[in-house]
């Protein structure tokens, strides 16, 4: 087994029992690059005695072979496993271990600590009881010891560990040592950090990580290993209100529905009255069914199905909780956002949030401000950059149900997710929700949009024209308006330049500006189809998401995207408005296709070949879609 106990030879079954029934720890590693986080690790397990032979034997080969001690065990090659790891002698991703001794068993998370893998650091923490963070003793507190630290305050990580690693190649200095935790000190108390216990150790030469180490007859506080199997961590998940996300709906059968989730805090009962957010419906708990059995009741962490009295509508994502102690329901928070992807967030632009099991579309507002890690200055921004955190308004598209995250990590805390790549861009966690969400609601009205496009004999529907400057949108727009108001349809033109004037004379011709000049459009013409018009909308807007996120606020059928495809060249040659010859000599900047990107649409409904065809060609061609589409006769 992993480690020596008499009990092995003489009673396996109670060594199995004691083993099953130990505590367990989930703790990371971090601070900054070439801090020795991976050879710290490397000694724990192998002071742990977690290595056997065959492995033993591949690192002492390794070792030799890629290692970076001169051909002396190499201990960082026990957890970096990718092969850019080893070339590198860095850590990428984020690497978990195993491995117990006779008083615990320990979850070990070894996080990057280069700047552009931050985002795995964050992943390891969300989910660890205490932080061991290492500062290389040469080089004192770094800036990316001070990120990681204000990452592990954010996270709410409450017990702390400074591992001043390297002190053999300080000569175990005494003084070195203190320096650092007085700097290190100052700076944990502008975040919250109000005690650590700080440890000097040398992960290369195994001082103060098992035993005391002769080197350091100066310090007589406890050793690592010491430290990680006596510290109490404080589990109150069970004292903690009910919280159970729904995460799917159980139906295997006719006879039997019930709602499955892992409770994440708190305690149920049979008989016990819950409510169901974010619709408020109350039932009372009949059945706690696992696949053991039934059980009268179930504690945080346990996987069970319940089944209620009543036949109430729930589904993923759904929140299930006490009727005396319900968490909020809102639409619209103020969070903590850490940026993860090296596309910049940009205000306005939608993304998936995922909360517990739900997932909903949601927006996040210019930031508040940005944070200075070195200093934890508030700085202005109008968007996030890769690794940086800001706080912001996030607006939902609908509401959800939700905890601060101080009170409860599971429902206060959020990811959020490319809608295109569906890869992580951020994660969030929840201050608050803004007071104006609970105060507005939507009203009612009887005059509807079927009503509306009735009395106009003709369907709504947006034609949304997209292309670069002087591709003729404009032009094949104005003439689309005229043939359909000879047909005496009712219809409405929002042009790109005509808007900048009025609406969005505010906006300048960033990419943040740009998303929420999009914005701005794709909710008044979702007004103006409302009215019951046919809505003509010509602008480039360069970006597939927004164009996206103006698709989504339509029904079905209404919304018609409009490719008008002009060679960057022969637009360039047109420059009808001479601003192309401003952008090449730099009087203008970010203008699209010269020094801002644009995304051509992948699947528009119309395409519409500028070099091929004449604006009146085009033009019919479109009116001739609207009619072949039913938009243009009687309302259905």
């Amino acid at each position: 087994m992993a480690h020596i106990s008499d009990l092995i030879a003489s009673d396996i079954h109670a060594y199995l029992h004691a083993h099953e029934h130990k505590s367990l720890l989930r703790f990371i590693t971090c601070g900054s690059v070439d801090d020795g986080k991976s050879t710290l690790i490397g000694r724990l397990l192998y002071d742990s005695k977690m290595i056997f032979e065959d492995q033993l034997a591949a690192l002492e080969a390794d070792s030799k072979k890629v290692g970076t001690q001169g051909g002396e065990l190499d201990f960082a090659l026990l957890v970096d496993g990718l092969a850019a790891e080893r070339e590198q002698g860095i850590t990428i991703d984020v690497a978990y271990r195993f491995f117990s001794t006779d008083k615990r068993k320990f979850i070990v998370a070894d996080t990057p600590g280069h700047e552009q893998y931050t985002r795995n650091m964050v992943t390891g923490a969300s989910g660890a009881d205490l932080a061991v963070i290492l500062i290389d003793a040469r080089k004192g507190v770094l800036t990316q010891t001070r990120r990681h630290s204000y990452l592990v305050s954010l996270i709410g990580i409450r017990k702390v560990v400074l591992a001043i690693n390297k002190m053999d190649l300080v000569g175990y200095s005494e003084a070195t040592f203190n320096k650092i935790v007085e700097d290190y000190t100052a700076f944990a108390r502008q975040i919250g950090i109000e005690e650590f216990v700080a440890i000097p150790v040398s992960g290369l030469r195994g001082d103060n990580i098992k035993d005391p180490s002769e080197h350091t007859d100066w310090y007589h506080g406890p050793t690592l290993m010491g430290y990680l199997e006596t510290v109490e961590i404080e589990d109150n998940a069970q004292q903690r209100p009910l919280r159970m996300p729904v995460q799917w709906v159980n139906r295997p059968n006719l006879d039997f529905r019930g709602f499955a989730g892992t409770i994440a805090s708190g305690m149920v009962r049979q008989g016990d009255k819950v409510r169901v957010l974010p619709s408020g419906r109350e039932s009372t708990v009949t059945r706690i069914v696992t696949m053991d059995g039934d059980l009268d009741h179930a504690i945080a962490g346990q996987a069970i199905t319940l089944t209620l009295a009543d036949e109430i509508d729930i589904s993923r994502g759904d929140v299930i909780a006490r009727p005396d102690d319900l968490p909020g329901v809102a639409d619209q928070f103020e969070a903590v956002v850490v940026w993860m992807s090296d596309e910049p967030m940009l205000p306005g632009r939608p993304y998936w949030l995922k909360i517990g099991t739900k997932q909903v579309s949601a927006t996040i507002t210019e930031p508040k401000y940005k944070v200075n890690v070195n200093t934890l200055e508030h700085l202005a921004a109008k968007k996030l950059e890769l690794n940086e955190i800001g706080i912001c308004n996030v607006s939902l598209d609908q509401a959800i149900a939700f905890d601060p995250y101080q009170q409860c990590r599971e429902t206060g805390s959020f990811i959020l997710i490319d809608r295109l790549t569906n890869a992580t861009v951020g994660a969030g966690m929840i201050h608050f929700a803004l007071r104006r969400s609970q105060n507005i609601h939507w009203q009612a009205l009887d005059v509807n949009k079927k009503s509306r496009a009735a009395l106009k004999g003709q369907q709504p529907a947006v034609l949304w024209l997209t292309g670069l400057s002087g591709a003729g949108k404009s032009t094949i727009a104005n003439l689309v308006e005229k043939r359909l108001l000879a047909l005496g349809k009712h219809t409405y033109l929002l042009d790109g330049d005509n808007v900048r004037h009025g609406l969005n004379r505010d906006l300048g011709f960033t990419d943040t500006d740009r998303v929420e000049n999009i914005r701005r459009v794709a909710e008044v013409s979702k007004l103006m189809a409302d009215a019951g018009l046919i809505v003509m909308v010509s602008f480039i807007s360069p970006f597939r998401a927004e164009r996206r996120m103006a698709r989504a606020l339509f029904q079905a059928g209404e919304f018609h995207e409009v490719h008008v495809d002009t060679p960057l060249a022969v637009a360039e040659d047109r420059d009808v408005k001479g601003l192309y010859k401003k952008a090449r000599r730099g009087e203008l900047k970010n203008f699209t296709g010269i020094d801002s990107p644009y995304e051509a649409p992948e699947s528009p409904e119309i395409y519409v070949d500028t070099t091929k065809n004449k604006s009146e060609q085009s033009a019919e061609a479109i009116v001739d879609y609207l009619q072949a589409a039913g938009l243009l006769g009687p309302s259905r």
